[in-house]
């Protein structure tokens, strides 16, 4: 039987298409308010079932790999071309900027199942994600480009809290890019994703995240400005901060701007500005990824797994789409008692996962290089 894929267009500057982000209500902000009636401000959210009307056509996974491998411009092969340690963590942060995406408000992504996977090419960048635990959720993911010899490793954890008129997914977890021409690994942390609810249905990116090169002691410190409580006021996707030198605390560059649109640094001794970053050149016109060799696909590949679901909700057969939905998380619960009964623990096929109180969770791949892909993007 022919393996069915269903894979849409990454998130862009672009608003989707209806046929991807719009649910079914025609009231967006009375029909959130109805899911969290029953709901404690402050209560972790991450079990929580949305019904499909809710849901766009994707998995989580496939949005964490977008943002590393669906770009207009090839913005990560870049940052080798910085000659300099602090020229090529300036091409860190540009590339840090954008990872961040927009999202919609009123939709949300797939929770993914235990041991789902993505695995996309684009050039000579593979990269591959795995579902490495459901309770709590946490996503590994693994990128190499054998050409540029650069290496993405990230492990996310999201907790997801309702403060009763938002609610804020917290982004735990260390990411670190290794740049192996240069003999440098930077580390780094995610925004936050919030989600507001009331007054002004809105999703923007918001916290502070540091970027740190281990070797040189360059470090970039950004912040992402939510807009005002009511939605109004200039700061809205306003991310701002600096790049200084940890040993000698010397501020050497200040960062502003958009991340939606430009940003720029300035040069703290010359005052020369200039663009780092433009998300009209980098995350525009994006187009979805097409499946080369079918046969090759795994079963556990994330647009396989919900393809039902998928074709449902694009096709607006919402009790189709509840059925498709109920039949994934069936077949989840009936995989968790069968190795409850046989004494068995589940264990990733691509990463070791370990989880450690004041680190959190660390997820090494188990290969050093990840393989060509099925899936190509464009």
């Amino acid at each position: 039987m022919e393996k069915k894929i269903v894979l849409t267009r990454p998130f862009s500057l672009e608003r989707q298409s209806d046929e991807e982000t719009n649910p079914k209500a025609p009231n967006i902000l009375r029909r959130i308010l109805s899911l969290f009636k029953n709901v404690r401000p402050g209560s972790d959210v991450s079990c929580f079932k949305l019904p499909p009307e809710f849901n766009m056509p994707k998995s989580e996974l496939q949005c964490y790999a977008e943002s590393v491998y669906s770009t207009a411009l090839d913005i990560l092969s870049n940052i080798n071309n910085g000659n300099t340690p602090l020229d090529r963590l300036i091409n860190v942060v540009a590339w840090t900027i954008s990872t961040v995406r927009p999202f919609w408000v009123g939709v949300a992504p797939y929770n993914p199942t235990l041991g789902e996977t993505h695995h996309v090419s684009k050039g000579t960048l593979n990269v591959l994600l795995e579902q490495v635990s459901h309770h709590p959720p946490v996503s590994a993911l693994h990128a190499t480009d054998y050409k540029e010899k650069i290496e993405i490793i990230w492990c996310n954890s999201t907790a997801p809290k309702f403060t009763g008129t938002s609610v804020e997914v917290h982004v735990h977890g260390i990411r670190q890019l290794k740049l192996h021409n240069h003999g440098e690994t930077y580390e780094m942390n995610s925004p936050n994703l919030l989600i507001r609810i009331f007054p002004v249905p809105g999703v923007d990116w918001i916290g502070n995240v540091t970027i740190r090169c281990i070797e040189t002691g360059l470090v970039a410190e950004l912040s992402y400005v939510s807009q005002s409580f009511f939605g109004f006021g200039s700061n809205q996707r306003l991310v701002k901060g600096k790049i200084f030198d940890s040993l000698s605390k010397k501020i050497l560059y200040k960062i502003e701007g958009h991340w939606e649109s430009t940003v720029t640094v300035k040069n703290t001794d010359t005052a020369q500005v200039r663009v780092i970053y433009d998300a009209k050149q980098v995350i525009s016109g994006l187009q979805a990824p097409i499946v080369k060799d079918p046969e090759s696909v795994w079963p556990t590949e994330t647009a396989h797994v919900w393809s039902e679901l998928s074709e449902a909700i694009l096709s607006k057969k919402w009790e189709k789409a509840k059925e498709a939905k109920k039949i994934i998380e069936e077949r989840q619960r009936e995989l968790r008692r069968e190795r409850e009964s046989k004494g068995e623990k589940w264990v990733p096929k691509h990463f070791t996962v370990s989880y450690n109180k004041e680190k959190g969770w660390n997820c090494s791949p188990i290969k050093s290089s990840v393989p060509n892909a099925p899936i190509i993007s464009l």
